[in-house]
C-alpha cells in the first residue's frame, strides 16, 4: 500500500484523535507524499533532521519534536516548532522559556510522564510533576504554554499492561487538569499511542497519536 493509502486507512480509525505522522529517518520524498495526501502534522526526534526538513519542505507543515531534547539544541527549533512533546525536566522547561523570550514567542509544550517500567524511557513521575507545576520557577515562565501530557507505554505484547499504563496517565491528566488549569496551563492534549498500541491509547482517552511505521513502512537503521 502507498503512504497515502496507509494514511487514509489509519485516519478512518482515529475519530477525533489527531495524527502525528512520525517521519524520523524518512526521506523528504516520503514526507511530501504524506503532505500531498493532506497530512500536515509531522513528528521528528532529532533536532538536526527536523531543521533540515523544515527548511526544505512546505511552510504550512506543523513540526512536532517528539524525541528526547537536549537543552543546547532548543534554540534551533524555538522559532518554528509547533509542539515539543518531550519536556521531562524543569531545566529543559527553563531553557525553552529562555529561548522563547529571546524571540518573543510562547512555545507550546507537553510534559513527558514516565509511565513504563522500562528504565530507558525518559519522563517525570507524579511527584515531580506536582513539584514542577506548583513551583515559583514555573509560575514565572511567560514564554511556554503547557498544553498537556505525553507518555510512552512499555514495549510489550501484554495489552493489559499497556492499557494499565495509559489508564494511569489519563488519571494523572484528569487530576492536574482540575488542579492547575490557568493561562499558562491549557491542558487539553494527551499524547499517547504509537504504531503498535495506538488503538488501546485512543480507547483510554488519547487526543494525539504518534504513528510512523504503519504510515511510512519499517524504519531504516539510523
Amino acid at each position: 500500500m502507498s503512504i497515502a493509502e496507509n494514511l487514509q486507512e489509519i485516519k478512518s480509525t482515529l475519530g477525533d484523535c489527531k495524527l502525528i505522522a512520525v517521519s524520523k529517518t524518512k526521506p523528504k520524498e516520503d514526507l511530501m507524499e504524506a503532505y500531498e495526501a493532506g497530512q500536515r502534522a509531522l513528528g521528528e526526534n532529532k533536532v538536526q533532521e527536523l531543521c533540515d526538513k523544515a527548511e526544505d519542505l512546505p511552510k504550512d507543515i506543523e513540526w512536532h519534536m517528539i524525541g528526547h531534547l537536549q537543552r543546547n539544541k532548543v534554540k534551533y527549533i524555538a522559532p518554528f516548532v509547533h509542539l515539543i512533546h518531550s519536556v521531562d525536566s524543569v531545566r529543559l522547561l527553563k531553557e525553552i522559556n529562555k529561548q522563547g523570550k529571546k524571540i518573543d514567542r510562547v512555545i507550546p509544550v507537553l510534559l513527558q510522564m514516565h509511565i513504563a517500567e522500562e528504565e530507558s524511557k525518559f519522563g517525570l513521575d507524579e511527584k515531580e510533576l506536582d513539584e514542577l507545576l506548583s513551583s515559583d520557577a514555573f509560575k514565572e515562565m511567560e514564554h511556554i504554554e503547557v498544553k498537556g501530557l505525553m507518555g510512552m507505554a512499555t514495549f510489550t505484547d501484554d495489552e493489559d499492561k499497556i492499557r494499565r499504563e495509559f489508564k494511569s496517565l489519563k488519571k494523572t491528566f484528569d487530576k492536574i487538569s482540575k488542579q492547575y488549569n490557568d493561562d499558562k496551563l491549557n491542558l487539553h492534549e494527551l499524547s499517547m499511542g504509537m504504531s503498535g498500541d495506538y488503538q488501546i491509547a485512543i480507547e483510554e482517552g488519547s487526543t494525539m497519536v504518534r504513528i510512523g511505521s504503519k504510515i511510512f513502512g519499517k524504519r531504516k537503521a539510523h
